[in-house]
C-alpha cells in the first residue's frame, strides 16, 4: 500500500538523518506534527493552493538561539515547489511583530523543490525562541499544490493569502482561515547533552481532539506546561505525534484514508526518527477495536468482519517496544479510556469494551513497557465505569475536554521521563 511504503521509506531516511545529528552540532525536535494525506472538504482553503502564501503557527517546548524547519511532501503525487519561507514572532494568526521576520533558506537558496514522498530540512536560522514560545511560519507556494501533505487537526488557525508572496509581510490581509496545517512537520533547535525528548504517539486523544483551538490545551501542551513549572521545561521537549482516527494495526482506507498510515508503519517516521528522542508515550488501539462495524454517514469505518483481538493489539505493542528498545528509546504505555456513549453508530459495544479492558490489564501488568500512564483510571466515571466522567468529557463522549486533558497531564509521574 502506498501509505505504508512512503512511511517506511521516509522513516529509514529520518533514522539515518537522526544518527548524523549526534555530535557537536546535534539538534532536538522541539515541535512536531504527523503528516496525513488529504482528507478535507471542498471548501478547505489549503486545497488547490497556487501563487499563495500560508502563514501557520507552532508552539515549541524547549527553546534555542537557532531553529531548523522540516518541510514535507510525503503524500504529494508531484514535486512540491516552495518559492520562499520565513519565520517571525506572531501577534495573531495573520500578523507578526514588526522587524521579527527572518528568511528561511533551503540548501542556501530562497526556495526549493521537494520530490513526491520526500522531506527537506531547512538551513539553520538565527532566530531565538524561548521555551514554550510561539513561532509564525510563512510559506509561499508559487505553483499549484494538487495533493498537499497536511495535518488535519492542527488546533491552530492558519491564514491562506490572496495571490502573491507575503512571507516577509507584517500582516496578511483578507486571507482565508484554515484549522489545518500544511507541509511543516518538525521544528528543531540545538540540543544539549542533558535534554530529553518525549514523543506523544497515538490517535485523536494524543492529537488533542476536544481541546480548544489556539489554546494549546491538549495533553502534550499541558504536560509541557507542567514540566516547565517543575523546572524541567528546558530539559524535556514534548512533541505531538498524534493523528485523529489513527489505528495501530491498519492504514486508513476509503472513508478513513485521512486517518493516516497505521501506528506500526509510521512509528519510525513519526517517533523514532525525531532527533533527540528518548521516550515515546504510546496510546493506540481504541479505533482498532471500535472501527469495525462503525459507520460514518453511510460508509463503514472498517469492515464489520475486521474484528481485532486483544492478542493482535498486544502483539502490535510488543513490536513498537522492540523497535524502540533497539534504538535505546524507552516506551511508556497508556491505557485506553472508556468509550460508551460515543454518538457514532456501531462504534461502541460491550464486546469491544471487554477487549479494551483486557488490553488495559496487559498494559498495566505485563511488564513489557518501561512505564505506564493510566488514562482509564483518571477518566472513568466511578458510578459507570464504561463511560468518561462527565466533567472531563467532550461532547462526543470519546475525547477529554480541556479539563480532562489537564487532569491527565497532572496524573503523570514525571519520573517516567528520567
Amino acid at each position: 500500500m502506498t501509505l505504508l511504503r512512503n512511511a517506511g521509506i521516509i522513516g529509514v531516511f529520518l533514522l539515518v538523518w537522526q544518527a548524523k545529528t549526534v555530535g557537536q552540532d546535534a539538534w532536538i525536535a522541539t515541535w512536531a506534527s504527523s503528516p496525513q494525506p488529504v482528507d478535507a472538504g471542498p471548501k478547505e482553503p489549503l486545497l488547490g493552493i497556487e501563487n499563495q502564501t500560508v502563514r501557520e503557527r507552532v508552539r515549541v517546548s524547549v527553546g534555542g538561539e537557532r531553529i531548523r524547519i522540516r518541510f514535507s511532501n510525503e503524500y504529494g503525487s508531484a514535486p512540491l515547489v516552495i518559492g520562499s519561507a520565513a519565520v517571525g514572532v506572531p501577534v495573531d494568526l495573520a500578523s507578526v511583530k514588526a522587524g521579527s521576520t527572518q528568511a528561511v533558506t533551503l540548501g542556501g537558496s530562497k526556495g526549493t523543490t521537494i520530490a513526491a514522498g520526500a522531506v527537506v530540512l531547512s538551513d539553520a536560522v538565527a532566530f531565538r525562541v524561548p521555551a514554550g514560545g510561539e513561532i509564525s511560519i510563512s510559506i509561499y507556494f508559487p505553483k499549484r499544490v494538487g495533493t498537499p501533505t497536511l495535518h488535519a487537526m492542527a488546533l491552530k488557525r492558519a491564514v491562506v493569502s490572496k495571490a502573491g508572496d507575503f512571507t516577509g509581510a507584517e500582516m496578511i490581509e483578507g486571507g482565508a482561515v484554515s484549522r489545518s496545517s500544511i507541509s511543516v512537520t518538525a521544528v528543531l533547535v540545538p540540543a544539549s547533552a542533558s535534554q530529553r525528548l518525549v514523543v506523544a504517539f497515538g490517535d485523536s486523544v494524543m492529537d488533542g481532539d476536544g481541546s480548544t483551538v489556539d489554546a494549546d490545551d491538549n495533553w502534550p501542551g499541558d504536560l509541557r506546561r507542567r514540566l516547565a513549572k517543575m523546572g524541567e521545561g528546558s530539559k524535556v521537549a514534548v512533541v505531538n505525534a498524534g493523528i485523529g482516527g489513527n489505528r495501530l494495526l491498519s492504514d486508513g482506507v476509503g472513508v478513513s484514508e485521512g486517518f493516516g498510515a497505521s501506528g506500526l508503519s509510521r512509528f519510525d517516521r513519526d517517533a523514532l526518527g525525531l532527533p533527540g528522542v528518548t521516550h515515546v508515550v504510546v496510546l493506540e488501539g481504541i479505533n482498532d477495536l471500535a472501527f469495525p462495524g462503525a459507520k460514518l454517514g453511510e460508509e463503514y469505518l472498517a469492515d464489520p468482519k475486521q474484528v481485532r483481538t486483544a492478542e493482535e493489539l498486544t502483539d502490535g505493542y510488543r513490536q513498537l517496544i522492540a523497535r524502540a528498545h533497539a534504538r535505546g528509546v524507552k516506551v511508556i504505555g497508556v491505557t485506553m479510556s472508556p468509550f460508551e456513549g460515543v454518538d457514532l453508530p456501531g462504534y461502541y459495544s460491550e464486546a469491544k469494551d471487554a477487549i479494551r479492558q483486557e488490553v488495559n490489564r496487559w498494559i498495566r501488568t505485563s511488564g513489557a513497557y518501561d512505564g505506564v500512564i493510566d488514562f482509564e483510571v483518571v477518566m472513568r466515571d466511578p458510578g459507570h465505569r464504561n463511560r468518561i466522567l462527565a466533567k472531563f468529557a467532550y461532547e462526543d463522549h470519546l475525547h477529554p475536554n480541556a479539563d480532562g486533558y489537564r487532569a491527565l497531564a497532572e496524573a503523570v509521574d514525571l519520573s517516567l521521563f528520567k
